[in-house]
């Protein structure tokens, strides 16, 4: 969410944002009326303060009338009128709060002076590690994975239709391997602490990290009005939510593994072969808290704690920045981490390492107090994927595949996995 501020003092910078984003034209006439209903907002505030001084001044002095046993009645029916003035005007102050509310719960951020303009096409290639294998002879996943008897694509269509998977026998193993290597490795090396979180979060918490109102149609809800998390970033950030953190205890490093769960109501069709796009997948998830002066640097050592993984289990991979039209919504800068997956002849993405400014915490009121005494400020939220399962094993199946039909097992992976192989 943005500051009020920056429809006071800076619209231009707002309406310049959206414009980067190439959503000016669909947004520009809300940041018109919430600059109006802001306006309007602060205008009624002021004549209820007045209207209530009024009424004050009235009530003093009918107190004071009939201590002195003199005539109040036109008096008390002025503070009556006062009051059902003030009332009213309470009444449409609610109103406008509400669609003031609305509306900026629906403008994305700014994105950062850094990134470029433009949307998909634009995307800037940053770095790039290993050497893509090429796809001569390799399989893809979804027939290596079948015929090593760990991917059973048909029964998970079975049990919960398109876009659920099992992953049997070493297929499993792998995923537990993967779970526990990236745990480890986040929280032993990296500094993060890992957290166990709910699964099934409240409304408020998934408006606090921007999944509402934007997303809720990609989102599983229940009829309590739960929703099922589509990433461990809603709760891990929501672990702060109405927190003042002392500038001492930041930057704060959180990291879990969760089930993550998307309906993707707007992706029908597209990739969904195997297990490019699935509605339920694992990941482990990183959460950074930092101060403004320090979230530039906390976004490239996120994405290098990502990176990380990948050299570790040998996959080629890119780093993109991604364009201002090709940028989330709640983000205001964002890498994105494709590997190389050569039996899909395809970069696909496995991560995306963002910086949200200070636009999840003003949603979620996470603050931290510079020094004491000050004044609290927002704090800066960043997190990334590292790494999503899918996309990863895909990357591992072709990648490390052998003539054979057997899958080598990178050696980062081999204790937690068992061997040296699938077979």
């Amino acid at each position: 969410m943005h500051d009020l501020k920056l429809l006071r003092d800076n619209l231009s910078a707002l309406r310049e944002g959206m414009r980067r984003r190439g959503q000016l034209g669909t947004l520009g006439e809300r940041i018109d009326r919430a600059e109006v209903l802001d306006r309007e907002r602060r205008a009624r505030i002021q004549r209820v303060e007045d209207l209530k001084a009024a009424r004050n001044t009235a009530s003093q002095e009918v107190a004071r009338r009939k201590r002195a046993k003199e005539p109040a009645e036109e008096l008390i029916a002025q503070t009556r009128t006062l009051g059902e003035e003030i009332a009213a005007l309470e009444r449409d102050l609610a109103v406008a709060e509400a669609e003031l509310d609305a509306i900026l719960l629906q403008i994305p951020n700014i994105p950062l002076a850094e990134v470029p303009e433009g949307g998909e096409e634009c995307n800037r290639v940053m770095r790039t590690w290993g050497t893509p294998r090429a796809s001569d002879g390799v399989r893809p996943h979804w027939e290596i994975g079948e015929s090593l008897g760990i991917l059973d694509l048909a029964a998970g269509a079975s049990v919960a239709g398109s876009g659920f998977i099992v992953m049997k026998r070493g297929g499993a193993r792998l995923i537990r391997a993967l779970m526990s290597f990236m745990l480890d490795l986040h929280t032993r090396e990296h500094g993060y602490d890992e957290a166990w979180v709910p699964y099934l979060v409240t409304r408020q918490t998934m408006t606090g990290t921007g999944q509402l109102p934007k997303f809720e149609d990609d989102a599983y809800r229940t009829d309590d009005d739960m929703f099922l998390i589509p990433t461990a970033e809603v709760p891990l950030t929501n672990l702060l939510r109405d927190q003042i953190l002392d500038a001492a205890d930041l930057p704060r490093a959180l990291t879990a593994y969760t089930p993550c769960f998307r309906r993707e109501a707007g992706a029908a069709g597209k990739d969904t072969r195997g297990l490019i796009r699935l509605h339920q997948f694992d990941k482990v998830e990183l959460v950074r808290f930092a101060t403004p002066e320090t979230s530039a640097l906390e976004l490239e050592l996120l994405t290098s704690h990502a990176e990380r993984v990948l050299q570790l289990l040998e996959l080629p991979y890119r780093v993109l920045m991604l364009a201002a039209g090709d940028t989330g919504f709640s983000s205001a800068k964002t890498y994105d981490l494709e590997l190389w997956a050569p039996g899909v002849g395809k970069w696909l993405e496995v991560s995306s390492c963002s910086s949200f400014t200070d636009f999840q915490a003003r949603r979620a009121n996470i603050r931290y107090r510079p020094a004491p005494g000050e004044k609290p400020r927002f704090v800066h939220t960043l997190n990334g994927s590292a790494l999503a399962f899918p996309r990863t094993i895909i990357a591992i199946l072709e990648h490390h595949q052998r003539p054979d039909g057997t899958v080598n097992i990178p050696a980062a992976l081999r204790p937690y996995f068992g061997g040296d192989q699938l077979t």
